[in-house]
């Protein structure tokens, strides 16, 4: 299967919006502040960005706020977003959510898989499913995430799912924002603002993989 460069599929279809008067809007997953900061830098320019937090897979419940309040701090300090009028939408911490959709109980050995394997998919798929939702039924022309930031997230799985939830009227924005320097672009964001930068995923299974490769090379 020939690889799909999702990069140019963006920058094709940000061609075709700036002949738009108007700026499309735009739904946009965030997991944390340091993952929002490049994404939100280079789409304000070409959409009306609404930030979507709904992340029940971040345990413990400390660190989901930890990472909340932390996004929510930088938000007011970031320029472009103050700009642009970025706002913030976050849903209710539901932890069971997320272990209803991972299943974990009938693929126990998924718990000890690293990242990007069919439990992470999972888990890109049931925040991708209530985003899409929430963005369908508020009327957003197009929804996203910052997940594909990541060189430890899976573009293809996050776009090939997004895909598959699109629809005429609300339609996903391919994209691997780790592309064109993306990744490094929002370490230099997180050190100019002095972000919390987490050492794991956020699940307690990529907690406890984490601090396995800790005791390994301490």
């Amino acid at each position: 299967m020939q690889k799909i460069n999702y990069q140019k599929e963006l920058d094709a279809l940000i061609n075709n919006i700036k002949q738009d008067e108007k700026k499309p809007s735009l739904l946009l997953h965030a997991c944390c502040a340091p993952c929002s900061s490049y994404t939100i830098e280079y789409l304000s320019q070409f959409f009306e960005i609404t930030i979507f937090y709904y992340n029940p897979n971040i345990y413990p419940k400390e660190e989901y706020e930890r990472r909340l309040e932390e996004l929510k701090n930088f938000l007011p300090r970031f320029d472009v977003a103050l700009k642009n009028n970025i706002k913030l939408v976050v849903q209710p911490y539901f932890p069971k959510e997320f272990f209803d959709a991972i299943q974990i109980n009938l693929f126990p050995e998924e718990a000890e898989e690293k990242e990007k394997g069919e439990r992470c998919r999972k888990c890109y798929k049931f925040r991708l499913e209530k985003s899409f939702e929430y963005a369908k039924e508020n009327n957003f022309d197009y929804f996203c995430t910052t997940l594909s930031i990541s060189p430890f997230k899976d573009a293809e799985k996050i776009n090939r799912i997004g895909k598959e939830l699109s629809s005429e009227k609300t339609k996903w924005l391919p994209s691997d924002f780790k592309k064109n320097s993306g990744f490094k672009r929002s370490l230099e964001l997180s050190r100019k603002y002095s972000l919390y930068r987490q050492d794991y995923c956020g699940c307690v299974y990529s907690m406890k993989n984490s601090m396995q490769k800790k005791r390994i090379y301490d």
